[in-house]
């Protein structure tokens, strides 16, 4: 299993409706909307799951397969780490 990523200590996450939420990188002051499951994933990895346990609680709140989770989790952990607001291992 594939090991967490690092979430920095200087990324902050705030929820604005239970299902949307923005995270803000203080070293940058750039904001970034995360969407429903990407709240999801987001609260996956800050509880220190793998990206596959991430990929996991996507299939348990939606009707995906777990490919198709687990690619979703990639593309959009390898873009948050684009952006500094993560750390992929």
């Amino acid at each position: 299993m594939n090991p967490a990523p690092t979430l920095p200590d200087y990324v902050i996450f705030t929820d604005f409706n239970g299902a949307e939420g923005v995270l803000l990188n203080l070293h940058t002051h750039q904001y970034f909307k995360l969407n429903e499951t990407g709240t999801i994933v987001w609260r996956a990895l800050e509880a220190g799951d793998s990206l596959l346990e991430a990929a996991a609680a996507l299939t348990r709140q939606y009707e995906v397969a777990e490919e198709a989770a687990a690619a979703s989790v990639e593309a959009l952990c390898q873009k948050l780490a684009s952006q500094g607001l993560l750390e992929l291992a």
